[in-house]
């Protein structure tokens, strides 16, 4: 089962910290406050994985700059920006960057909860594309490498007697090697095996 999601905000203002925590905290969500960027990027490597919350505007490190830190980091939690009206260009250019979302402030409790409330589910949809993908390359990791052979010309479409001919082998032979794949890939028709492939492959 998956972990709870966590958000992680991060702010150098005091009291719009605690207030932000405060709130997602009574949403039922769970929370964690750093004061600066570099405190957040001291936790990255025990991370709990969920969606960031920072302020655009900090000292030592701005919000901009720490979200080209978190991607060369490999960090793929969804981020959220924080901006006053005068940065908003920052905004965008962290948008560009791939921030999820960014709220001007003043904001209300409704509109920052409904876009981490987003942010986190987009993060859920992400986490269980990639469980499908892991599970489908674990099943594939089971294949002989004359089942594989046999796999890439299935996905390619072509007939039995083709992959035969291609392989040096019987078409019976292909067709034997083709009910193990279909056993070893829990996949009911061919149309779902090409899907798992599919999917496979974008790892």
């Amino acid at each position: 089962m998956a972990a709870e999601p966590m958000v992680h905000v991060i702010d150098d203002d005091e009291s719009a910290r605690h207030s932000l925590a405060f709130l997602i905290d009574c949403a039922g969500l769970k929370v964690r406050s750093y004061e600066s960027a570099i405190e957040f990027l001291k936790a990255v490597p025990t991370l709990d994985h969920g969606c960031i919350v920072t302020d655009i505007r900090m000292p030592e490190m701005s919000g901009v700059d720490l979200i080209g830190r978190l991607k060369a980091l490999g960090v793929t939690d969804p981020i959220i920006v924080i901006t006053g009206h005068a940065d908003v260009p920052l905004a965008i250019q962290a948008m560009k960057a791939g921030v999820a979302d960014f709220i001007e402030k003043p904001f209300s409790d409704e509109t920052i909860l409904a876009a981490i409330r987003s942010a986190l589910a987009r993060r859920s949809d992400r986490d269980q594309v990639q469980a499908e993908r892991d599970q489908y390359l674990d099943r594939k990791a089971t294949l002989s490498q004359r089942e594989r052979d046999v796999l890439e010309g299935l996905v390619e479409g072509r007939p039995n007697k083709i992959i035969a001919y291609d392989l040096g082998i019987s078409a019976r032979t292909v067709e034997v090697y083709r009910a193990n794949i279909m056993t070893k890939m829990q996949a009911g028709s061919l149309s779902e095996l090409v899907r798992m492939i599919m999917i496979a492959r974008l790892a």
